[in-house]
């Protein structure tokens, strides 16, 4: 296989493991312990306080992430005995946890990819091709994570639809008609409304953003690229 397609192909793979690296993170406690404490983050018209977010909304991450059915989130109740979630966010909720986990798997299998090239390009002499297709990943990952982030820095600061707009087709892509639209005094809304939704593309896009500077740039340095062209001359010599 020619070098120029396996490097393109590194370049391809690191937005995916990029941005399944700012999932993951999203998916932990402290993105929540970070987002609620917030003093911009918009109070529960319907009782929730900060504390009651902090109660429920882990069971919603902790589900996408574990190998529980739906009954961890169906046998959820308030002190009045009435169900946490009704049946169409449960089954909404049903979705996303296909579409999470398939996102993650993803994620395993390009990070899974770029070591098996990564040892591949040391093993072979051709970390020069691999540095650059990592290079132009990091460049692509700096790109669409700017677009994501300018998406929602727009809808928070000038015209709330923009990010609408953006919000609404990124779920057509995953969720069938209305199926993840609720009303505003629905559980998933009151723990997880717009302006959180808002914050979580923007973080994702910050830390993909971090991530594609430190390839584009990092992997420029003198340092960087006199390890991989020693590690090519030695290579070379003991073929030799």
């Amino acid at each position: 296989m020619k070098l120029s397609i396996l490097s393109w192909l590194a370049a391809l793979l690191v937005p995916i493991a990029l941005i399944g690296l700012g999932l993951r993170v999203l998916l932990t406690p402290l993105f929540l312990q970070i987002e609620y404490n917030m003093p911009y983050f918009p109070p529960d018209e319907y009782g929730f306080t900060k504390e009651d977010r902090l109660k429920w909304a882990p069971y919603a991450l902790d589900y996408l992430v574990n190998n529980e059915g739906i009954s961890y989130l169906g046998d959820l109740k308030f002190a009045d005995g009435s169900p946490l979630y009704n049946e169409r966010e449960l089954s909404h909720m049903e979705d996303v946890k296909r579409v999470t986990r398939g996102a993650l798997n993803l994620w395993y299998i390009s990070l899974a990819l770029l070591v098996m090239f990564g040892i591949w390009s040391w093993r072979g002499g051709w970390t020069l091709a691999f540095r650059q297709g990592l290079m132009r990943g990091g460049w692509l990952m700096v790109g669409l994570a700017g677009i994501i982030g300018l998406i929602v820095v727009i809808g928070i600061s000038i015209n709330p639809n923009v990010f609408w707009n953006f919000f609404a087709g990124f779920h057509s892509l995953f969720f069938e008609g209305d199926s993840w639209l609720f009303l505003y005094s629905d559980t998933l809304i009151r723990l997880f409304p717009l302006r959180f939704w808002q914050d979580a593309f923007l973080y994702a896009a910050i830390i993909a953003l971090g991530g594609g500077f430190a390839l584009g740039l990092g992997l420029r340095t003198k340092w960087f690229s006199g390890i991989c062209c020693d590690r090519h001359q030695i290579w070379g010599m003991k073929k030799g």
